[in-house]
């Protein structure tokens, strides 16, 4: 276990008290502390008070939708969010992914998946370069402080983004493969049903064109994706 995933606090969010309970049941002996709520209303106020690493979420909420929920979320903090999705629904995946989840789970779930999820999101949080900052033109990323920016402005990126960000400034101009990108951002092999790539890649493309059309990322067919700059 790495030192971001010890005795990691998470919030389970979902109306299924008895799906919360035997979702304790399993994470705890793997060493995180989870509390629950059942309503949005209920998880940000105790997001509010502070001490949660990561937030499970389920979209099918009571009074305020996760979507909801999430969207409150980030206007305030970049605490991690999995949402958890109904199988089949792939729009509600796109656009958590785009409100700024960090990754999503589709019910039904193993608890040994869930597991997982939760562990590469904790270790995306925790790694950092060994070389300190990364540059790229007026782009810079500080994998320690969680933070990329643009001439100082802040892309305010999701550690999913802020982790595939980092391979292609790592990469230079050179391609980096979809596989690897899954692989060492996602922290799962690519599968052709598996489109939260294609989606983060997306949602890269318009937080950087807010503040530059002087870099992008290109997309080299049949291999993966690539920075380039004007």
């Amino acid at each position: 276990m790495s030192p971001a995933e010890a005795r990691a606090q998470l919030l389970l969010v979902d109306d299924d008290a008895e799906l919360c309970a035997m979702l304790r049941e399993y994470l705890e002996p793997e060493g995180f502390g989870a509390e629950t709520a059942e309503s949005g209303q209920s998880a940000l106020e105790r997001l509010a008070r502070g001490g949660i690493d990561l937030v499970v979420l389920d979209v099918m909420l009571p009074g305020l939708s996760g979507f909801e929920v999430l969207r409150r979320l980030r206007a305030t903090s970049r605490v991690p969010v999995l949402m958890l999705t109904a199988r089949g629904e792939e729009i509600d995946r796109v656009v958590g992914l785009e409100m700024g989840a960090d990754d999503y789970l589709a019910k039904p779930f193993s608890p040994r998946e869930l597991v997982a999820r939760i562990r590469a999101v904790l270790r995306r949080m925790a790694d950092a370069p060994a070389g300190g900052l990364l540059s790229f033109g007026a782009l810079t990323l500080d994998a320690r402080a969680h933070r990329a920016q643009i001439d100082g402005a802040d892309l305010e990126l999701t550690s999913a983004e802020l982790r595939i960000l980092e391979l292609l400034m790592q990469a230079d101009t050179r391609t980096v493969t979809r596989e690897e990108l899954m692989q060492q951002a996602l922290g799962r092999r690519l599968l052709p049903t598996d489109r939260s790539l294609d989606t983060h890649i997306s949602n890269l493309r318009r937080k950087l064109v807010r503040f530059t059309e002087r870099i992008r990322i290109q997309g080299v067919r049949g291999a993966g994706y690539a920075l380039m700059q004007r």
